[in-house]
């Protein structure tokens, strides 16, 4: 199965929270509410350098996603 890069998400039990699924290394759920991550990888020491990088530009992808996905609601 392909699963696209980004996908959203909600639940009923956090109904303030707006979750968006990275689902390409670093893996992870990012909760939009409040910036918190979770991660599905385990990292060590000879990742930090490159987790830092990937990260940082996973969660920007992942708010622009968002964002995007919103106004096409919107239209």
């Amino acid at each position: 199965m392909t699963l696209p890069k980004f996908i959203l998400g909600d639940n009923t039990e956090f109904p303030n929270a707006i979750f968006v699924i990275h689902t390409e290394f670093p893996r992870f759920i990012i909760n939009l509410e409040d910036d918190e991550v979770e991660w599905f990888e385990d990292f060590d020491a000879d990742d930090q350098e490159e987790l830092e990088t990937e990260t940082e530009n996973a969660i920007k992808e992942a708010t622009s996603f968002y964002d995007a996905e919103v106004a096409k609601y919107d239209e």
